[in-house]
């Protein structure tokens, strides 16, 4: 199973912060929605952190696990066509090892 690292920036403004919430938008959902256009199921993403409504951010990172082998621009830019109109955007996309882990192998 293919593990991508997603480089996220989003205008926070719509938002009700990254988490996903049953009942209020979320970075988070916003990103898991669109995943759920490209491949069935259910998906959660992990992020090395978490903002709280109305909080921007650029470069925050997340990371997704799917079914098939994607390459990491056509992904980016799937995403991206999915995420329309909200302000979120994927910047960046690579294929990372299905042990590395967007919040545990944080650097910075």
């Amino acid at each position: 199973m293919p593990r991508f690292a997603l480089q996220v920036e989003y205008d926070g403004r719509p938002f009700a912060g990254w988490q996903r919430q049953a009942d209020q938008p979320s970075v988070q959902g916003a990103i898991e929605d669109a995943l759920a256009k490209l491949e069935p199921g259910p998906h959660t993403i992990a992020a090395a952190g978490r903002t709280d409504a109305g909080v921007h951010a650029r470069a925050q990172v997340c990371h997704c696990d799917l079914q098939k082998p994607w390459d990491a621009f056509k992904l980016m830019s799937a995403l991206n066509h999915h995420l329309k109109p909200l302000p979120v955007a994927i910047v960046g996309s690579s294929e990372v090892d299905e042990e590395w882990h967007a919040r545990f192998s944080a650097h910075a």
